[in-house]
């Protein structure tokens, strides 16, 4: 039980300075060297390569002051050659062989790299034959058979309380994988107690946490560690304001040359859609770190959605030369096909991406969008339902479902699938316009006009929710609030100086035209009619209603006074009951389209 003491000891060094305490930046670096070369021994390279870049990011220590190595025990002393010829070869990825050395070990480190190995061994037989057996589409049938044997054991030395942080972060991987979730998040959290320098099991649990709820019942170690979870897991779960402002306070505290927080900063971006502030950060990202492959295929998410082919032409040339093997590089390939509208060759790198990983989130997602491209509900649907098994908080999987299930025209599956893309991304406009879409197929009009005025309210990214919902109160004979929508979307069109699709603008201008005919109201009539004018599908429309009001006015008709124009919003649609800004129709006459 050594090794557990020492566990806890550096626990209590973790402990000793308090969550959000960074003044004592030597002895966080001092324990981020000390926990890196503790992780490398024990072969979990990641939770090692995580906590040596975030001590890479502080001033470097004099050589007095630099981590003793850990100090070794009768145990270790005992297990050493066994642990060094065991950990020669499972750095070679001979996990069999290395646990055949391993097997009676006493000490900590040997004893967790013994069960490390067996873990190991069954998930890369189950890797290889997920790849010989099945495409990369079918249902993972096939179970990494050390779990159960694992399971068992290690909860043997856990109820004799005889496992160390590191023992503890193994055995909640094992019960994760065994789908026992509530378990897994107990033994993660006893982990990060026991040694909350550990990123593994922080990482671990971000994953199990599906909402801010779960997370308020957490009990997490005082530490300074706790506050990178809590800005990781903010990123997760759509919190994005709470997660940056986490992350500009670590960069305040200290760390601002971490390639870790700025590759965050810039996720954290993209998933509010601040496209261009993401990409600024992604490029100054590259010029510190250019071999980096993380997050790159994020990075060619955001190239895509902007229509950027030469630079996402030059990252996948880029990221090929680096390693063409990795996930990320198969995503970034597969994104730059498929803006070259190559569907099928961008859906065969999506597929060699998951027979890399097949746990890759990001990889089922894509590949589903390319089987809508090329109308393959079938195999859409089931590409997108992988990536919400992977995780339950992916939105777009959510979405793409309902979009999929919208072709199929199954407007009740679409309505609970969109619903759930709502609630993990509630100020999402697009979401609020597919739920209002739903709705209105299924005659459900009071529901539909809610969530288009909702998506307006929150910031309408496509200008779509206002047609959509003049549409509707054109349906219902509300004949004054479809026009003051229209008013309010040519408003808002001609405000934000974009240059727009014409044709819902001039759907705008015609009933406009025609309600202010309606309205007698013809100087606003004509000034409506000449705008249809200049669009094509509207042109005959407009001149003939050109020449009826000059008709009216030619036989002594007088423009109407009594009906007033609509200048205010329903007070049952303004979301506070305010009425907005008086705005004269008149105003039109002056935009330019």
């Amino acid at each position: 039980l050594a090794g557990a003491a020492g566990g806890m000891a550096a626990a209590g060094v973790a402990a000793g300075l308090g969550s959000g305490d960074f003044s004592d930046l030597r002895e966080i670096k001092k324990q981020l060297l000390s926990v890196a070369e503790r992780s490398r021994e024990r072969g979990l390279q990641h939770s090692g390569k995580w906590a040596s870049e975030l001590a890479f990011a502080l001033d470097p220590l004099p050589l007095s002051e630099l981590p003793p190595p850990p100090a070794l025990t009768e145990e270790d002393a005992r297990d050493l050659d066994a642990y060094t010829l065991a950990k020669s070869y499972f750095d070679l990825k001979e996990y069999d062989r290395a646990a055949y050395f391993l097997r009676g070990c006493k000490s900590q480190k040997a004893y967790f790299l013994y069960m490390y190995s067996r873990y190991l061994s069954g998930e890369k037989k189950k890797d290889d034959e997920t790849v010989d057996s099945l495409g990369p589409l079918e249902k993972g049938q096939v179970k990494n058979e050390a779990l159960r044997e694992l399971r068992v054991e290690l909860s043997k030395k856990h109820k004799a309380r005889e496992l160390d942080g590191f023992g503890l972060y193994l055995y909640g991987v094992v019960l994760r994988k065994l789908d026992l979730v509530k378990e897994a998040i107990d033994v993660f959290v006893e982990a990060a107690h026991v040694l909350p320098l550990h990123w593994g099991a922080w990482l671990e649990l971000c994953n199990l946490i599906t909402d801010k709820e779960m997370l308020k019942f957490l009990s997490l170690p005082d530490t300074w560690m706790k506050e990178f979870f809590l800005a990781h897991i903010y990123t997760e779960l759509q919190l994005i304001e709470e997660a940056l402002q986490k992350y500009q306070s670590l960069i305040d505290a200290g760390f601002s040359k971490s390639t870790y927080i700025i590759s965050q900063i810039a996720v954290a971006y993209h998933n509010i859609r601040d496209i261009d502030k993401a990409l600024s950060i992604f490029n100054e990202l590259r010029k510190q770190d250019p071999y980096r492959i993380e997050n790159m295929d994020t990075f060619s998410n955001l190239l895509y959605v902007r229509s950027m082919k030469p630079e996402l032409s030059y990252l996948a040339h880029n990221l090929c030369e680096i390693d063409k093997y990795r996930v990320e590089t198969c995503c970034v390939i597969g994104n730059y096909y498929s803006l070259r509208s190559q569907h099928e060759k961008a859906a065969l790198y999506f597929q060699r991406a998951l027979k890399l990983n097949p746990r890759y989130l990001g990889a089922w997602t894509l590949m589903g969008h390319e089987y809508m491209e090329m109308k393959n509900t079938s195999a859409a649907i089931q590409a997108y339902r992988h990536a919400i098994e992977v995780n339950k908080r992916d939105y777009r999987a959510w979405y793409g479902l309902g979009q999929t299930y919208e072709i199929l025209k199954m407007p009740f599956y679409c309505l609970y699938y969109y619903r759930r893309a709502h609630q993990l991304r509630p100020n999402d406009s697009r979401m609020l316009v597919a739920l209002g879409e739903c709705y209105e197929k299924l005659n459900q009009l009071v529901e539909a006009k809610k969530c288009y005025w909702r998506a307006y309210a929150v910031g309408d990214v496509e200008k779509m929710a206002l047609v959509k919902l003049a549409k509707l109160h054109e349906q219902l004979n509300e004949s004054e609030q479809a026009a003051q929508c229209y008013i309010k979307y040519i408003q808002d069109i001609y405000s934000c100086g974009e240059i727009v699709e014409h044709l819902e603008v001039s759907t705008a201008f015609r009933y406009l035209a025609q309600y202010y005919f309606k309205c007698k109201l013809w100087d606003e009539a004509s000034a409506c009619a000449q705008k249809c004018c200049a669009f094509n599908d509207t042109r005959e429309e407009g001149k003939a209603l050109l020449r009826q009001i000059l008709q009216l006015r030619n036989q002594g008709e007088t423009s109407s006074t009594d009906i007033a124009a609509p200048f205010f919003l329903p007070a049952s649609l303004s979301a506070n009951n305010t009425p907005t800004r008086r705005v004269s129709p008149l105003n039109l006459s002056s935009v330019t389209p």
